[in-house]
């Protein structure tokens, strides 16, 4: 939660939304072109994915021109609300802007799946914690491994997964034999901003799962309405822009990206023997040939010349 005191030091507003709704392929072209002109016009960089299912994505700017846009997205879309939620950040949060269309906003990669008819029951941010503080639940932390590395809630299970397309592997492996043991648990799932543990409610209750429940507004949502000393969340949350990780004040937090392998990293990470700056970290350090070093030091030798000449650059520092 971001007090009116921080948000007057910080420059940069960010919107990461969602919206499940059928949308026409000869619309999305249309789409599209409308963004990128009006992130022109606006200064507003970031990533928007467009599919016949909906739209996902986060955008950068200022205060101003993030509620212009959205303004026009909603009536690009013809809808009167879209799940958005909010943070701020002194610098830019993205390089450039690019809208694109996708087969999936979301690549859960079962096509009979529709959230735009059929998903879980909406836990709101304020019942979060009494859901997760009952026995008879069962949380299950939809995003990838190494999200759930550096932030969670305690007791979430972890599916272990690299990406949300192992989800439905894990959940006939994993979920459907827990649940034949304990019929009467309630199933409830988080994520980042919503968007996926939204889509594997669909999927469950496509499966046959029934009491299936998700975090309205994922993490995000929850740090956005709950206060620090309230809220549950443990470490912090990783989200896909410079920013990295955010902490529980949705302020951007201590971990960087490792730009050899795109894992994040920890301070601690980087003090270990194995990181070297741009080239490796913990994660990648058996992982590219000398080649591929080679080319990584270059990178980074380039980077560090940049931000040598431009240190007041509004752009996130490699890491």
């Amino acid at each position: 939660m971001v007090t009116g005191d921080n948000i007057n030091k910080l420059k940069y507003k960010v919107a990461a939304f969602y919206n499940f709704l059928p949308i026409l392929d000869q619309d999305i072209s249309l789409i599209k072109e409308n963004l990128n002109n009006l992130a022109n016009s606006q200064e507003i960089k970031g990533t928007i994915l467009i599919a016949s299912e909906g739209v996902n994505g986060t955008v950068c700017g200022s205060e101003n021109g993030i509620i212009v846009f959205i303004e026009r997205l909603k009536q690009l879309l013809k809808i009167s609300e879209i799940n958005v939620k909010y943070s701020w950040t002194q610098r830019q949060a993205f390089r450039r802007f690019k809208a694109r269309k996708k087969k999936e906003i979301v690549t859960l990669g079962c096509e009979q799946i529709d959230p735009s008819k059929s998903v879980g029951k909406y836990i709101k941010a304020c019942d979060w914690n009494e859901f997760l503080e009952d026995p008879e639940t069962v949380i299950i932390d939809t995003r990838n491994e190494y999200e759930i590395k550096i932030g969670n809630f305690a007791g979430a299970l972890n599916p272990h997964t690299s990406s949300f397309r192992e989800f439905p592997e894990w959940v006939n492996k994993h979920l459907k034999p827990l649940i034949d043991n304990n019929s009467s648990f309630k199933i409830g799932m988080y994520c980042t901003g919503g968007i996926r543990c939204e889509k594997a409610t669909s999927y469950l209750i496509e499966e046959g799962f029934s009491d299936v429940y998700h975090l309205e507004g994922g993490i995000l949502k929850y740090l956005e309405d709950i206060s620090p000393d309230k809220n549950l969340w443990e470490g912090e949350c990783f989200v896909f822009d410079q920013r990295v990780s955010l902490d529980n004040k949705l302020l951007p937090g201590s971990h960087r990206m490792c730009h050899a392998c795109g894992l994040p990293i920890s301070p601690e990470d980087i003090k270990k023997t194995s990181y070297i700056k741009g080239l490796q970290c913990e994660n990648c350090v058996n992982k590219f040939s000398d080649s591929d070093r080679a080319r990584f030091a270059e990178r980074q030798r380039q980077i560090d010349q940049i931000m040598k000449l431009l240190p007041e650059n509004s752009i996130w520092p490699s890491s």
